[in-house]
């Protein structure tokens, strides 16, 4: 979507349940209806409005819960609705990252058996497909469907790729999969309709931590292609992190 396109669109409010609101840029996640929706939530996060107790950004939207106790839902909304306005009037560029992940991933092979697949239908080499997904400057668009499972994008226009018409019974955990020119990286097993191209050591949900959920929307991800054996045996080790370095960048 093009700013002009988001411009000629109206944010709009909509009621959720008996305590939320939510605001919504478009209908299909386009970029620059995500990169309006990742600058509200930002927003949100650092003037949070009285009476929020919860900010959970989606793609292109972002829902408030609120409680009624000390705010009303039509002040939230008219509050929403002026931050959306300034908002959709600026450049829609994401706004630049608070940290960055370096995530190691096996590719290929056991880890990633829809990896040549996926490279034909992109219209490369396999090896071609992997330095893409490494070189690609994506971020953790939203988290959701499972605990903590983080939505990764957008990688290049080719990536569009639609989703399988049946579902996969089970991925792996740490599974890298890859549909609408998005990455989704698996906490735990799953069934899945996406391509898996890869496997990391990472867990996006970790129950029995101070932080069970160490991924955040706005988080910047780099991929770098490792060695499979290594990936098993940061796996064998239980360790959580997969290897992976978390930079602080403001």
């Amino acid at each position: 979507m093009s700013r002009e396109t988001l411009q000629d669109t109206e944010p709009r409010v909509l009621w959720a349940g008996m305590d939320g609101v939510l605001l919504r840029f478009a209908l299909t996640p386009e970029p620059a209806a995500m990169a309006a929706a990742q600058r509200l939530a930002a927003d949100l996060e650092d003037r949070t409005p009285d009476g929020v107790i919860e900010i959970a950004p989606g793609l292109v939207s972002v829902l408030l819960r609120f409680d009624p106790a000390k705010t009303a839902r039509t002040v939230l909304a008219e509050e929403l609705l002026t931050r959306a306005q300034r908002i959709r009037q600026r450049a829609q560029d994401i706004p630049d990252p608070a940290r960055r992940w370096t995530i190691p991933v096996a590719f290929g092979e056991e880890y990633g058996p829809q990896l040549d697949e996926v490279a034909q239908a992109v219209g490369c080499r396999p090896e071609d497909a992997i330095r893409q997904i490494c070189d690609a400057d994506l971020r953790v668009l939203v988290i959701g469907f499972a605990p903590g499972q983080p939505y990764i994008g957008l990688l290049p226009e080719e990536w569009n790729l639609p989703r399988q018409s049946g579902l996969t019974p089970e991925v792996p955990a740490g599974a890298i999969v890859v549909a609408v020119r998005q990455i989704v990286m698996f906490g735990a097993a799953s069934a899945t309709g996406w391509r898996q191209v890869g496997r990391a050591a990472f867990r996006s949900f970790r129950p029995r931590q101070d932080t069970p959920m160490p991924l955040k929307a706005g988080d910047a991800i780099r991929f770098e292609q490792a060695p499979g054996p290594e990936i098993e045996a940061l796996e064998q080790a239980g360790d959580l992190s997969g290897g992976a370095k978390l930079k602080v960048l403001r």
